[in-house]
């Protein structure tokens, strides 16, 4: 009896050190993982640029003031912790992706997903650096739309693929004007007009700010270079942001892949690339001309 009593005792012993040792190495390796992973976002910061810091070994990339590279990396944030809201001012399902809300209105008419997004952000930076007249994209058919012919009074006759231009509107050259033709961009333009219209990035070195990662089609999905940094041995990380379907806030998007450097990306042509809550199973980049 004494001698079950002294095993049974023993056992117990075991037991309660190996349960011991393992809250300790958790412990270790939650502490660890704190240490290891840098927090390189400033919650108090209301811009893309200063919202982010680099990682060690690592600056932004320099562009011109005035550029279209600038005019993203400076683009206004809402504060910290801002939700995303979709167009009819629902809380969009899943809060989780996202480290920031750009300062981007959304229609209510549901319109501006996430091609008509980056759409949107090109046509007003064109419109603030007065080339209003490079405004322009083909619909999905392939014709293409400019601002400078909506401006004029003409309006597309859709018929089908088949669209045809007609003077049926007087000249109208305000802002407001300027909003209700990309209403009719969003509604005949997508991820595969763009995909079809824009120039292809043969090689993930050459992207740049402005720069877009993309699948063509119905449905696809496209994101937005918005930063950019490089280290010593020229290799570079990005950050990116997004507008999706529902219509809703336009968000710069976490790497939910990389603790590490999240929320910067590594980014590979023909690479799978989780953005958020949509993966690019092969890669693809365009650029606006």
């Amino acid at each position: 009896m004494k001698r079950s009593l002294f095993f049974i005792s023993i056992l117990g012993s075991v037991i309660f050190f190996v349960f011991q040792f393992k809250s300790i190495s958790g412990t270790v390796k939650t502490v660890t993982n704190s240490i290891e992973t840098p927090n390189l976002i400033d919650k108090d910061s209301l811009t893309i640029n200063s919202r982010v810091n680099v990682p060690k070994g690592y600056k932004r990339v320099g562009y011109p003031k005035g550029s279209f590279e600038q005019y993203l990396r400076d683009y206004k944030l809402k504060a910290y912790g801002s939700k995303i809201i979709n167009y009819d001012d629902s809380e969009y399902y899943w809060q989780e992706g996202h480290i920031g809300v750009l300062d981007i209105p959304v229609p209510k008419n549901g319109l501006q997903q996430c091609a008509d997004v980056l759409i949107r952000v090109r046509s007003e930076y064109l419109w603030k650096i007065n080339k209003k007249d490079d405004i322009g994209f083909n619909f999905t058919s392939g014709h293409y739309c400019s601002w400078k012919q909506y401006a004029a009074g003409y309006r597309p006759k859709i018929k089908g693929n088949k669209v045809s231009f007609h003077k049926t509107a007087s000249v109208n050259h305000s802002k407001d004007n300027f909003y209700k033709y990309l209403n009719l961009i969003y509604t005949y333009s997508g991820t595969l007009s763009l995909y079809n219209e824009l120039p292809k990035i043969d090689s993930a070195k050459d992207l740049k700010i402005g720069d877009m990662l993309i699948r063509g089609g119905s449905p696809g999905h496209i994101v937005m270079i918005c930063d950019e940094a490089v280290n010593e041995n020229g290799d570079k990380i990005f950050l990116m942001f997004q507008g999706n379907t529902p219509a809703q806030s336009v968000h710069l998007v976490k790497n939910l892949e990389d603790n590490l450097f999240s929320p910067w990306y590594h980014l590979e042509k023909d690479a799978v690339i989780s953005v958020s809550n949509y993966t690019f199973v092969s890669s693809k980049f365009v650029r606006f001309k």
